[in-house]
């Protein structure tokens, strides 16, 4: 097997466990030799916030090799659909980010729902996108996740609870998913790189989305656990599927 002559990496529970860089992953990453990009289901950060966090956790990289969820489902609707009337659930983050791509915002009706990680969530919201659905308006999820663990083990609630309450409420509706384990998000990593998929390695903890997702978009996966970085790069290799 050629040794691969890129990577995309995961974040959460890959490189970081909510507000904690996981051991050996700066010494993983300056292995590299700045060949990667990470390839992220976060829906509700932009790459520049997402740098700036990584780099209060002493792990420096540059916004443009950061591949978001939320930030390119907001680009998607962008391009696909420019002047759409668009509910976003999402933070203010990404609401900012919506309106700089020209994105006509709603709370009422609309052409298009998109769900990102939404902290304000409520019956309100969706009542209004239940309504919306019903209508024919169409979701665009950022991600399929329906939750993700938090720092004491706990499940924390994702875009595909939020999506699944919406669908269930409305009975039924057109939707579309963009991150991972559709391959869009790889496809853009490797993009990010000037690599074809099969010179890449996707590096995660996530056999569903990042394994299944890798193996859609025809790239190698290399399965890791916390802990697993402090081998070293070459040791990891040796390993990928």
């Amino acid at each position: 097997m050629s040794r691969p002559r890129g990577y995309l990496l995961d974040l959460d529970g890959t490189l970081i466990s909510g507000r904690r860089l996981l051991p050996g992953v700066a010494a993983l990453v300056a292995e590299t030799g700045g060949r990667f990009a990470i390839v992220s289901n976060d829906a509700e950060h932009t790459p520049h916030e997402l740098a700036r966090l990584l780099g209060r956790l002493g792990l420096v990289v540059a916004a443009e090799r950061i591949v978001l969820a939320g930030t390119t489902a907001i680009d998607l609707v962008a391009q696909r659909h420019p002047g759409a009337r668009v509910m976003l659930l999402a933070g203010p983050a990404l609401e900012r980010y919506a309106r700089r791509r020209g994105l006509r915002l709603s709370t009422g009706a609309c052409d298009i729902i998109i769900v990102g990680r939404d902290r304000r969530f409520s019956y309100r919201r969706l009542a209004a996108a239940a309504h919306a659905v019903s209508l024919g308006a169409k979701l665009v999820l950022a991600c399929p996740d329906t939750h993700h663990r938090g720092p004491l083990g706990e499940p924390v609630p994702e875009v595909g609870a939020l999506a699944a309450s919406i669908l269930s409420c409305a009975g039924a509706g057109e939707c579309e998913v963009v991150g991972k384990p559709e391959p869009l998000l790889f496809r853009l990593g490797c993009e990010r790189l000037g690599l074809p998929p099969q010179e890449v390695v996707m590096i995660g903890d996530n056999p569903a989305t990042d394994g299944k997702g890798a193996m859609r978009a025809g790239m190698r996966f290399l399965h890791v656990r916390p802990g697993d970085f402090v081998e070293g790069l070459g040791a990891m290799e040796r390993k990928v599927a």
